[in-house]
């Protein structure tokens, strides 16, 4: 191996060494794990008998189990535990002590308690110990001891209210933009964690929850009813303040085009064949245009929908303006910018493809180094010490 290909690899996996223990399963907490595993850590998933529930959320099922846990849990050891069983619980306990930097939970609520799993208790036995909880609705408060999940959470943290047409039902964002987003919060409170531990040495508890995470995906819109006093109504591609900022209907498809300033307003405008827009009094700032959205954005939308989105495409990037067609998946996945950045990613060992973490280390993208792993295909690593 030359050096630079020594440096690259060391690059990309910059927690070798860190182990890592998932008390996970759905999402949230098996995404921390995965971001962990990527970027070269140890990480051991504890399992039920029966698996993360997510191993069945199909069809379609991709070479054992559902395409939803095998995207989230490359890279790891599958370890499964009786939880029943205080001899395999104390192994673990007795394990995490001795060789855990991290654990990340996301049991129900008062569940790692029972089993004398939880922070305080692992923490009085190993003080180094980071652990980190992934919570629906926080550590405190009337609902901490309450379930959640992504949907209830996008309900209930508001950014149901705030998607979808204006008079029309809410509507859930498609992406588990919740889970995955906790799972990333989990991350970076472990990683801060971790640093502070170089100084101090010592660990401690670090708390996420589902709730908190929603909350903070709609604060720039939290900000507005906190200024205005008023709530923000459905926006459905737009964004509240900010117009002409919205998707359109082209004859053949649909394009978003993001004029935010004044300027590119103006050259909009222009694209369009309507110049005598920039000197409009409705139009001349965004204030403006945003108290008379309905007519302008009336107007563009009768424009954009005569021509295709070729057309809109060519003619808006020549002018600056810019815009973006809404791609499925599909056409997301085939275009030629998803193929230079090298985001879809072979699975050693599987006929597995999924998108790689949004993350390069002097332009190296962490790449996975193991399939996503067969349930309790290594149990051993914890439950050998029982057969002794």
């Amino acid at each position: 191996m030359s050096e630079h290909t020594q440096q690259q690899s060391l690059g990309a996996t910059p927690f070798a060494g860190l182990v890592v223990i998932e008390l996970g399963n759905s999402v949230a907490a098996p995404f921390a794990g995965q971001i962990f595993g990527e970027l070269g850590a140890h990480v051991i998933k504890i399992e039920k008998s029966d698996g993360d529930d997510a191993r069945k959320w199909g069809p379609p099922f991709w070479e054992g189990a559902s395409p939803f846990f095998q995207s989230l849990n490359r890279n790891k050891k599958s370890v499964v535990c009786d939880l029943r069983n205080e001899t395999e619980v104390e192994a673990l306990r007795q394990y995490i002590c001795e060789h855990a930097d991290i654990v990340i939970q996301n049991l129900r609520p008062g569940h790692v308690q029972k089993l004398g799993l939880d922070g305080a208790t692992l923490l009085a036995r190993q003080p180094r110990l980071i652990y980190c909880n992934l919570g629906a609705f926080g550590n405190t408060g009337p609902l901490k001891d309450r379930p959640g999940y992504d949907p209830l959470m996008q309900a209930f943290g508001g950014i149901m209210s705030t998607t979808g047409e204006p008079g029309r039902p809410a509507v859930r964002v498609g992406a588990s933009i919740v889970d995955m987003g906790t799972g990333m919060w989990a991350v970076i409170g472990a990683l801060t964690a971790l640093l502070e531990r170089h100084t101090t040495g010592r660990g401690r508890v670090v708390d996420v929850s589902l709730f908190e995470t929603a909350t903070t995906w709609v604060s720039l819109l939290a900000a507005q009813y906190f200024a205005s006093g008023k709530v923000m109504a459905k926006q459905g591609s737009g964004a509240a303040g900010i117009v002409p900022y919205k998707s359109y209907l082209t004859s053949d498809g649909e394009l978003v085009i993001a004029a935010g300033s004044d300027a590119l307003f103006k050259s909009l405008a222009k694209t369009v064949g309507h110049p005598e827009w920039i000197d409009d009094p409705r139009f001349t700032d965004n204030p403006k245009r945003v108290e008379n959205e309905t007519l302008l954005y009336g107007m563009l939308d009768a424009l954009i929908v005569a021509k295709p989105t070729s057309h809109w495409v060519a003619e808006l990037e020549k002018a600056g303006v810019p815009c973006a067609p809404v791609n499925d998946i599909a056409q997301m996945a085939a275009h030629p910018q998803t193929e230079a950045l090298g985001l879809i990613q072979d699975v050693p060992g599987s006929g597995m493809r999924f998108i790689g973490l949004p993350i390069s280390f002097d332009g190296v993208r962490p790449h996975p180094s193991a399939p996503p792993p067969k349930l309790g295909e290594h149990s051993d690593l914890i439950n050998q010490r029982n057969k002794k």
